[in-house]
């Protein structure tokens, strides 16, 4: 890892990273909680973030999509660092208005590049994918910030989309 990709290691972790008491979404208490939107939520570091995303743009992506709603504010900043256009998948259609789960750039016949903040099980991925092949849209891969080695490389694997990411929590962890 360069050591501007550590150095911005320890920032996420100082913006993201309370201390306190904090229930889990498994029912479980813990002293200590990763809130990703923190990271989000600061220009200069998410702009950073951006930049650093950028380098994992795989060749010849014409559109990033990005996953409601840590993806939305990546897949806004990447957009401006890269040139490229994007969209907003959300997680159900709208039910009124146009009814599209998709904003922005139209993906018919586009490579595109799915945007997400952190994955864990990759389920939002997965749903995102399975939305967009439906309308015959292919997707085969994703770029989120951070992959927290719990299941979701391995299950989007099995989904034929593969997971780049920025950082690994073991490195974040390292970095910490």
């Amino acid at each position: 890892m360069k050591m501007h990709s550590k150095t911005l290691a320890v920032r996420i972790t100082q913006a993201a990273k309370l201390h306190g008491s904090f229930r889990l979404r498994s029912g479980k208490v813990s002293d200590s909680y990763f809130d990703k939107y923190q990271f989000e939520a600061i220009p200069e570091l998410l702009a950073d973030i951006a930049e650093e995303m950028r380098r994992f743009i795989p060749d010849g992506t014409e559109v990033l999509a990005g996953l409601e709603m840590g993806g939305i504010p990546i897949v806004t900043m990447l957009s401006q660092v890269s040139g490229l256009h994007s969209a907003f998948i959300r997680k159900t259609p709208k039910e009124y208005g146009t009814c599209r789960y998709s904003e922005g750039a139209n993906l018919a016949s586009k490579r595109i590049l799915l945007i997400e903040d952190v994955v864990s099980s990759g389920g939002a991925i997965s749903d995102a994918v399975s939305m967009l092949r439906s309308d015959g849209i292919e997707v085969s891969q994703a770029l989120c910030v951070i992959d927290r080695e719990t299941g979701g490389y391995e299950n989007l694997e099995a989904h034929g989309v593969e997971l780049l990411s920025l950082f690994k929590q073991s490195e974040i962890d390292r970095h910490a």
